[in-house]
């Protein structure tokens, strides 16, 4: 069982900034490609940026490139969200995900959710 949790969210006006983490436990989560996706109301949740068990290599939605950086600590088991220049669109549920895959890759598949922190960007 793996238990992942997002903190880090909150009200943050457009052009502020926020970072989210994603604490993991409960297996090597090290080992495996992590994700954020976010979910905004009455829209499907879309994906945001992925990275693989290395670090070395990322992925971002283009409509967050150049303002949002994915990362993570191994020595800490965590992932972080670094959200700049943020806009009201980027308004949504945040939830981190763990693959099941060491890389990441467009459809795949991943093993357990968080349970979501909220962002809210007012203008």
């Amino acid at each position: 069982q793996v238990q992942l949790v997002e903190s880090g969210g909150g009200l943050v006006q457009a052009g502020g900034s926020l970072r989210l983490s994603c604490a993991a436990s409960g297996r090597t989560f090290n080992h495996y490609a992590m994700g954020w996706f976010r979910q905004a109301p009455e829209k499907e949740r879309e994906f945001v940026a992925a990275i693989d068990w290395s670090g070395d290599t990322t992925n971002y939605a283009d409509s967050v490139k150049g303002r949002f950086t994915i990362s993570r600590d191994r020595a800490k088991n965590t992932g972080n969200l670094q959200m700049n220049s943020l806009k009201p669109e980027d308004t949504a549920v945040y939830y981190c995900a763990s693959y099941s895959t060491h890389y990441y890759y467009s459809g795949a598949p991943f093993d357990y959710w968080g349970q979501g922190t909220q962002v809210t960007v007012s203008s």
